[in-house]
């Protein structure tokens, strides 16, 4: 089983939007700062997460992201299927075709195994995550190193398109 970059970026968007939605709206610059994600492809996660009700944009000065609902109630699992990621462990995509157009030997014990991730990944909430110390100290250090950037760059900072 492998999780692509695709739903990896999107949770730690998700996960960033979290921790600095209190403040307001959130722009995709800032999350591209702070996680090293390209501009380009935040703006393509977020298409996906605002079609799938997890993101609401907020246009004009101050604008960026926010979450569409509170932490608590949007799960890791979500966010990995608005992206259209699969958590697939099987070779053949579920398709029962994974050893010579047939269904291989483990082929059930490997369908069970990703929906044992979902659900798994179905019971956490942003709001859980973004509480943890471990979690919390790492956007502390991102977010001081954020403001370290500005002051030398004299607080010339990228603006995010919506």
């Amino acid at each position: 089983m492998k999780l692509t970059t695709k739903g990896r970026y999107a949770v730690t968007a998700m996960l960033d939007l979290t921790i600095h939605s209190e403040s307001g709206p959130v722009s995709l610059a800032d999350i591209s700062e702070r996680q090293s994600i390209s501009l380009s492809y935040l703006e393509q996660l977020f298409s996906r997460l605002r079609r799938n009700e997890l993101v609401t944009s907020v246009r004009g000065p101050g604008g960026g992201y926010r979450l569409s609902r509170n932490g608590e109630g949007i799960f890791v699992a979500e966010v990995v299927d608005a992206v259209n990621e699969s958590l697939d462990t099987t070779r053949c995509e579920h398709k029962g075709d994974c050893q010579n157009g047939e269904m291989c030997l483990t082929h059930h014990l490997w369908a069970d195994l990703g929906d044992q991730i979902h659900q798994f990944l179905s019971r956490i909430s942003l709001a859980e995550l973004s509480s943890k110390p471990e979690i919390l100290a790492v956007a502390e250090r991102q977010d001081r190193r954020q403001r370290d950037s500005a002051v030398i760059t004299g607080g010339n900072r990228r603006v995010g398109a919506l």
